[in-house]
């Protein structure tokens, strides 16, 4: 998961970093630390975050490559046929 991914999520929920650090059972410094890129949460901490976001109801998407690419609600159907980012 990376910075933008969670800050994507969390305002889709409608959750404040205080809110996403209380679901996940961190400090709200560790949220706001790695929103902003100032340094990467223990491994605990980044899957607790993304443990959160997910119980939510948010998907996290990567490429083949594994690389970020989004969010997606789960349960959704989206079109993914167009070609809207190239």
């Amino acid at each position: 998961m990376t910075p933008n991914q969670c800050r994507a999520a969390r305002v889709w929920l409608g959750w404040s970093q205080s809110e996403l650090a209380r679901r996940a059972n961190i400090s709200l410094s560790t949220v706001r630390d790695f929103e902003t890129g100032r340094r990467t949460p223990i491994a605990n901490n980044l899957a607790g975050m993304r443990r959160a976001i997910e119980t939510g109801g948010i998907r996290m998407l990567f490429d083949k490559d594994g690389a970020a690419v989004g969010i997606l609600c789960q349960g959704a159907d989206p079109d993914l046929s167009g070609d809207a980012c190239t």
